[in-house]
């Protein structure tokens, strides 16, 4: 495939596989006959019915989502998400956290708000750079979940090993690294993902959770932010995000024609081996997260002095390599590779850097 637009390195909005973006362009004016684009179509008609069908339909055979599992298309992204989880699923008041970096920080700020929530364990010692060990929790008896964030976006730390939750549900934040490799659903009691990383537009969030933690004794909590709604009225009880739904749907239909999620986790695998091991073998550049628990989809990096960093991302977004700054909380630089990022992509990317170091050392 031939890429003449810009190497988008943004953690999100990113980059959406041109194959999709060029099937929505030629459906654009006219979706098969309905003679609308998805965006004027009512959410009530039939040829919408049958988009978001086939879209939960696709992520299911994805996935492999059980029976049990409800899939919803949540509007306000995974942010009300930090809200909506201890809201729902705090019956005795109290949550396990993994502190692991800023967003998994920021879900415990907002449970705190609802509930107990006991910080099991964290690496902000280290400034976020490592997973910590979670295979002996202390887990208290009557807590109702324990929540991970699995890729930290901003951090770039990413779990290769689930948390031993001693019996008690799993929620699971997957917004940055959704659908990049296979997943056993069963291990989780929720997972949930903001689309607008590697999956589609902003504006949504996907939600799967087991069917036994909808509750239906929440009569003082509004109605909108109760899972059971949602799930009731098949992500169709006020208009939804119609556009991100039917994108997403697209995306989904995608990686099974490419061969699934074993085919895309290889892929991602190659790019960001390239990427790595540019940092392992360079004097200007250093990753910054412990080998180990590095994001296949997130790659800070840093130089040694923020000057530095600001002249490279210069430089780079001048060469069309575009949101390499890193965030603001943290600085540096960062690169997310998610899985419509080319490996050809990534490659210019390390053969720029290559020849910057070269010129700059």
């Amino acid at each position: 495939m031939k890429y003449d637009r810009t190497f988008n390195f943004s953690a999100g909005p990113a980059m959406m596989p041109e194959p999709v973006l060029e099937e929505i362009r030629d459906e654009m004016m006219n979706y098969r006959g309905s003679g609308m684009c998805v965006m004027e179509m009512s959410h009530r008609s039939k040829v919408y019915q049958q988009i978001i069908d086939d879209a939960e339909k696709d992520l299911r055979d994805l996935m492999g989502i059980p029976d049990n599992y409800k899939v919803l298309f949540i509007q306000g992204g995974a942010t009300l998400q930090f809200s909506m989880i201890p809201m729902n699923l705090m019956k005795n008041g109290k949550a396990v956290y993994i502190e692991t970096g800023a967003w998994s920080k920021k879900a415990i700020a907002e449970a705190k708000k609802v509930g107990e929530v006991v910080v099991a364990a964290s690496s902000k010692d280290k400034n976020y750079t490592y997973i910590p060990d979670c295979s002996d929790l202390d887990i208290p008896e009557d807590t109702d979940y324990v929540y991970i964030c699995e890729n930290e976006t901003i951090h770039g730390v990413t779990w290769s090993k689930l948390p031993n939750t001693k019996g008690h549900i799993l929620v699971s934040d997957q917004s940055s690294m959704f659908l990049s490799r296979p997943c056993n659903v069963s291990d989780y009691g929720m997972i949930y993902a903001g689309v607008q990383k590697n999956v589609g537009p902003a504006g949504m969030v996907v939600v799967i959770i087991r069917e036994d933690l909808i509750r239906d004794d929440l009569t003082d909590l509004p109605i909108y932010l109760q899972y059971k709604t949602h799930a009731d009225a098949g992500s169709m009880y006020n208009t939804p995000n119609c556009w991100a739904i039917y994108c997403c749907g697209k995306v989904f239909k995608y990686l099974k024609n490419l061969g699934g999620l074993e085919v895309m986790q290889k892929m991602n695998e190659d790019k960001a081996k390239v990427f790595y091991d540019f940092l392992d073998s360079s004097k200007m550049f250093k990753g910054t997260v412990v080998p180990s628990d590095r994001s296949l989809m997130n790659i800070p990096f840093v130089t040694d002095s923020a000057e530095k960093d600001a002249a490279v991302v210069a430089a780079t977004k001048a060469a069309g390599y575009d949101n390499l700054k890193g965030h603001k909380s943290v600085g540096g630089l960062r690169a997310s590779i998610y899985n419509a990022m080319p490996k050809e992509g990534v490659e210019a990317l390390v053969e720029f850097l290559k020849k910057y170091e070269a010129e700059n050392s």
